[in-house]
């Protein structure tokens, strides 16, 4: 594919603004509104907010790694940036979207690229019913928080809670407890990707639990409701020896 107009984002590091600063002062750009690409320059965390930014737009994101960890960004390189545009290779994520009730009644909404994650507020462990499409399937979970996670963040937070690896074409979401103490045996499992599960918080007065979808925080929340929104299709970009599902199937052979 062909792209006209480049648009560039950095995150906020001295990094991500000087790679920002040259490229711009060697290719050709516009502003993120005119642009039909945006390459965006920082780590992870900046992808996902970028992609949370042009969630409604049709305009593909492709990310130069100029922070940490950077699974979801691609090399850095200034050279060839056209060409590199030119021969990406495009996924289609489908976000997330969280309907949270707090303890008040009040509704939050929220989109989530990762995964959207119910987590204890104090000292004592969360206390949860687990339904899905309308069948409880867990009456009560005693744990630190649970997780449903689309495939392109089941390497993150749902990996370091154990929960499975979801290659992208699987069509399924990773429902994964947080440190579970009751039932102790039971780490989670893999739902159809049009599921739609509801996390009810019990003792939500004495065991306050919060709901996050990606950085988008509900705190004292009663009741939350988490389904695919097919609705919308943010577009990642990445270069064809890098392309993001060879890398999540290569993450499930690390030691």
């Amino acid at each position: 594919m062909t792209f006209k107009s480049i648009a560039f984002v950095a995150a906020r590091q001295p990094e991500a603004r000087a790679a920002e600063k040259r490229l711009k002062a060697r290719y050709a750009h516009v502003t993120p509104k005119r642009a039909d690409v945006v390459v965006a320059l920082g780590g992870d965390g900046f992808m996902l907010r970028t992609l949370h930014r042009f969630m409604d737009g049709d305009v593909p994101i492709y990310g130069m790694n100029r922070g940490s960890i950077g699974f979801l960004m691609n090399a850095f390189d200034e050279d060839g940036l056209p060409e590199r545009l030119a021969r990406a290779d495009a996924v289609e994520l489908h976000p997330l979207r969280m309907t949270a009730i707090d303890h008040r009644g009040k509704e939050h909404q929220a989109l989530a690229i990762n995964e959207v994650s119910l987590l204890r507020q104090s000292r004592l462990a969360a206390k949860l019913r687990i339904q899905v499409d309308g069948v409880v399937r867990l009456e009560e979970v005693i744990c630190d928080g649970a997780l449903v996670a689309t495939p392109a963040g089941s390497t993150a937070y749902n990996r370091s809670a154990h929960g499975p690896i979801v290659p992208l074409g699987a069509g399924v979401l990773a429902l994964t407890t947080i440190n579970a103490f009751r039932p102790r045996l039971w780490r989670g499992a893999l739902l159809p990707h049009d599921a739609t599960v509801v996390f009810h918080v019990l003792d939500e007065d004495t065991r306050p639990v919060s709901a996050v979808a990606d950085y988008t925080e509900v705190r004292r929340v009663a009741r939350v409701v988490v389904r695919e929104d097919r609705s919308l299709t943010p577009t990642l970009l990445f270069d064809p020896e890098h392309n993001l599902e060879e890398r999540i199937v290569r993450e499930q052979f690390l030691p």
